[in-house]
């Protein structure tokens, strides 16, 4: 598989530590727009890729982000 330039294709595990997970994709370029969105439930895990259309995933509920470069916990919304 050949990397395009300015992409970078790594991959995201994101792993529901509650219910209710919101996973959004946004997409690249002049105007950032939401282009798809998954709710992950507890003990579900989703792997995304940052691609020539993603820019940026949002994650909003407790969750466990892993990436190239380490580990994060996202915060139980109060």
């Amino acid at each position: 598989m050949d990397k395009k330039q300015g992409v970078n294709t790594d991959y995201v595990v994101i792993k529901a530590i509650e219910d209710g997970v919101n996973v959004i994709g946004l997409t690249r370029g002049t105007d950032t727009r939401f282009h798809h969105s998954e709710k992950l439930d507890q003990g579900e895990v989703m792997i995304a890729q940052f691609t020539e259309h993603t820019s940026a995933i949002k994650i909003r509920g407790h969750a466990k982000i892993v990436t190239p470069f380490g580990e994060i916990v996202s915060e139980k919304k109060e």
